[in-house]
């Protein structure tokens, strides 16, 4: 009852061409996949700079959302010299080299997205925005509480911001579990990343996450739901896309707890589609 509830909801936000069937969302990040290629996909996720064609997308209803970074910004990116001259990025992120974590409590950076960034993001012709890297600052202020001290409350700020500047676009937010209560009301659906599977950067492995993580990062993003049932709740997990038993058991996990569920790649650079036995 609770998965058609939410299949309903998310519907209703796409082209009534989606509405018979059971919706599905994608996040890829590469720029070469055919239009085709997204037939069975309501919802992109798409990077904001390298990406496919969006306007035949448009044009077959899809609803188009423009990555942007607000806790990090890699040196890929073009606005990176920029906020380095501002003196507000902090150090790189181990896991990915060349991103490098940013202040997010200076006014400077809320400025950059809201005046800049974001329209830029809309200007190419997407929908809305995927609030990525949500969870450093609340990582940082844990870290070192003194040094950090302001960051949870900066993240939060710039989403209530970015809500109150741009009303009608669609906000979707990747985790931020611990700030979830603040802000849910202000997004239009949470990302649950590597909530059921994820990438070992270690052993260099897809892995299943520990049963108490799992069923923690579960319990959170339904109390979410019940606090804000207009909220929607994604989830993207990631595992060996040559192993169909595999991702087909995280759909199905993920389905039984409510959830709208993706599986792909490390690199979201591939469309892995759901198994079909």
């Amino acid at each position: 009852m609770r998965l058609v509830t939410i299949t309903t909801l998310l519907s209703a936000l796409l082209a009534p061409a989606f509405a018979e069937q059971p919706v599905q969302w994608v996040c890829y990040y590469g720029s070469d996949a055919p239009v085709g290629a997204f037939d069975r996909y309501g919802l992109l996720v798409l990077d904001s700079d390298s990406h496919p064609e969006l306007r035949p997308l448009g044009d077959r209803g899809k609803k188009l959302i423009g990555y942007l970074s607000v806790g990090e910004v890699e040196n890929t990116r073009t606005h990176f010299n920029a906020v380095k001259a501002e003196g507000i990025l902090l150090q790189e992120n181990a896991n990915w080299k060349g991103s490098f974590f940013v202040d997010v409590r200076d006014p400077r950076w809320t400025k950059r997205i809201v005046e800049k960034l974001i329209p830029e993001i809309l200007r190419r012709g997407f929908d809305g925005v995927f609030l990525d890297t949500v969870d450093n600052a609340p990582h940082l202020e844990q870290l070192e509480a003194k040094r950090y001290r302001g960051m949870t409350a900066g993240m939060v700020s710039l989403i209530k911001t970015i809500r109150r500047h741009f009303p009608g676009i669609k906000v979707i937010m990747n985790r931020g579990f611990e700030i979830l209560p603040q802000v849910e009301q202000h997004v239009d659906m949470v990302l649950g990343e590597s909530v059921f599977a994820d990438y070992d950067f270690a052993s260099k492995k897809y892995r299943l996450v520990a049963a108490q993580e799992y069923q923690q990062q579960v319990r959170l993003l339904k109390e979410a739901k019940r606090r804000s049932p207009q909220l929607t709740i994604l989830t993207l997990d990631y595992w060996d896309p040559t192993d169909k038993a595999g991702i087909a058991r995280i759909y199905r996990e993920q389905r039984m707890n409510g959830f709208l569920p993706y599986v792909a790649t490390l690199n979201l650079d591939r469309i892995v589609e759901e198994p079909r036995f």
